[in-house]
């Protein structure tokens, strides 16, 4: 009943996000705390009446209270685009590929089959070979025109202008954000690129935006789709979907002559 009002209704869909947005300052709970901590102190106990295991004497207690569960906890949005990405960078085998914001630990990973270069206004504190790091903002990246073969960037443009990351506000954070990555992309080049999709273009301030695909077609217009693919709920689909609503599309995209 409560998701079904919410799903029809604007003004108690921005109530309930609104409010929801309070839950992280009173995350306390008393009585699970008090349960995790007698589950954790009787683990404790038991593992002790265990016969020793002489080749670790020393125990202290470093208590891990919410890993016993029945499933493999996963954000779903980032485990399928961070797979579907991972699949075209391997296929593409680009001499050096270059990514706008996207997630590190991922980068990261494919960084050890080829180098990588992130480009992002937060610096990234941890080395490791074959990764590289340049600062710069995706409203004007360090690179001349035409000049990178492939190019990442995944669930970074909707959050442009709407100043969650300490960004300035703008309306056209977006748009401006897709023209500079189309800037330094080479013709014949390849984009990886997500953002959220929905039946009509939204903002969900001061989150993110979301997009049809009609308005994303138009804003790379030029470009030819060389494969997309959709995520709603816990499952991809090869095909755009209004009817479900919010979700994220992936594309790949080849730079024609503009």
């Amino acid at each position: 009943m409560l998701k079904e009002l919410v799903k029809k209704n604007e003004l108690f869909r921005n109530s309930y996000f609104f409010l929801k947005g309070t839950i992280q300052f009173f995350k306390f709970k008393p009585f699970l705390m008090i349960k995790q901590y007698i589950w954790f102190l009787q683990q404790f106990k038991n593992f002790k009446n265990i016969e020793n295991n002489k080749n670790f004497n020393k125990l202290e207690w470093y208590p891990s209270l919410f890993d016993n569960i029945s499933h493999t906890p996963l954000e779903p949005t980032y485990f399928f685009q961070d797979s579907w990405a991972a699949k075209h960078i391997f296929e593409l085998k680009p001499e050096h590929h270059y990514d706008v914001g996207s997630s590190a630990k991922t980068m990261g990973i494919l960084s050890q089959f080829m180098p990588i270069t992130m480009i992002d206004i937060r610096p990234i504190e941890l080395e490791l070979e074959n990764l590289f790091f340049k600062e710069g903002s995706i409203l004007d990246l360090p690179f001349e025109d035409n000049s990178l073969e492939t190019i990442s960037s995944l669930c970074v443009v909707e959050h442009i202008g709407l100043g969650r990351y300490g960004d300035p506000l703008d309306p056209f954070g977006s748009e401006k954000a897709i023209v500079e990555l189309k800037r330094v992309l080479k013709v014949g080049g390849i984009i990886l690129f997500s953002v959220p999709v929905d039946n009509e273009n939204k903002i969900y301030f001061n989150a993110h935006r979301a997009f049809t695909r009609e308005y994303i077609l138009e804003l790379f217009n030029g470009f030819e789709i060389l494969d997309e693919k959709y995520h709603y709920g816990t499952k991809m689909y090869d095909s755009y979907d209004a009817t479900k609503g919010f979700g994220t599309g992936l594309y790949k995209l080849r730079k024609g002559v503009v």
